[in-house]
């Protein structure tokens, strides 16, 4: 580091970053490119020396990251490998922001395990990939829940790599935004797939395709807010354009093209079996499809 890298280092909290994986190791660079004194360990030392060349501290153990400063970050494996990495360290009076990926049960217990042995708790669920961290512009952010001491007192920092969304005292509040927005987005990936297969074999090119796809999907998207306001007032039947009849009567048109065009329908007819469901029950024949939700949380 320069003189003046340091000095503008003195100024900034430290950070302890445990993990240094592909998204680790793009948070670590975030921070020292902003000027923020970190520590870093990482299971296997050799992924540690880039960020050693750059001004990071690099701990022997997690223990005697843990013990370098307030701010620990862990962005690591799993919840094994979390557990495996804080056996040996002394957790009084620590700040604990977990970045690993996991459940809001998972969660909610790490944060108890982590009061029991005097630390505050955040967990954290990112909605970025690693090229899109340190890039304001990205989008790219991170969920926060748990202590709101903790993300006060750190949210400056926190939003050095990407911007913040804090969600609530729950701990297991960013863990579900995260896995109820990456469920959303593995549904339309699913009906993005199914929608070409279905030209595959014929003389459409895909290029020429998407704009159509894209477009149809970008019109479809608000209906997300409809939803929303249905489940909120509990009224599933003023306003439908397509009800729930005219819908399922519509699906079998749908399963008939697959089977024609030799198209596995296991994409798609997971969410039409649903409302078929729905349907059978009796007194839903006008509702709007948002009803679904509430089959799928009995």
């Amino acid at each position: 580091m320069t003189d003046d890298t340091v000095r503008e280092a003195a100024q900034k909290k430290p950070v302890t970053l445990l993990g240094l994986g592909a998204m680790g190791t793009a948070l670590a660079d975030a921070w020292l490119t902003a000027g923020h004194p970190v520590t870093v360990w990482n299971r296997n030392p050799r992924r540690a020396r880039p960020l050693a060349a750059r001004g990071a501290a690099v701990a022997a153990t997690a223990a005697e990251a843990v013990a370098a400063g307030r701010l620990v970050v862990l962005c690591l494996l799993d919840d094994d490998s979390v557990d495996e990495a804080l056996a040996e360290a002394d957790l009084t009076g620590r700040d604990l922001v977990n970045l690993t990926t996991g459940t809001p049960l998972r969660a909610r217990d790490r944060a108890a395990w982590a009061q029991a042995r005097g630390a505050r708790f955040l967990d954290g669920g990112i909605m970025a990939v690693p090229p899109m961290i340190g890039v304001p512009e990205s989008g790219g952010y991170v969920f926060y829940s748990g202590s709101s001491g903790a993300f006060e007192d750190h949210r400056d920092t926190l939003a050095v790599p990407a911007g913040t969304r804090y969600v609530g005292e729950d701990p297991g509040l960013a863990a579900l935004h995260d896995v109820a927005l990456l469920s959303a987005m593995y549904g339309a990936f699913s009906g993005i797939t199914h929608a070409f297969a279905l030209i595959r074999r014929e003389d459409i090119d895909p290029e020429e395709f998407v704009p159509l796809l894209v477009d149809w999907l970008t019109a479809m998207v608000p209906a997300a807010h409809t939803t929303a306001a249905r489940l909120n007032s509990g009224d599933h039947t003023t306003g439908v354009v397509s009800n729930l009849a005219m819908q399922v009567a519509g699906s079998a048109t749908l399963v008939r093209t697959a089977e024609e065009q030799g198209v596995d329908t296991a994409l798609l007819t997971p969410y039409l079996q649903l409302m078929e469901r729905l349907l059978e029950e009796g007194g839903h024949d006008h509702e709007d499809t948002a009803r679904v939700v509430d089959l799928l949380t009995r």
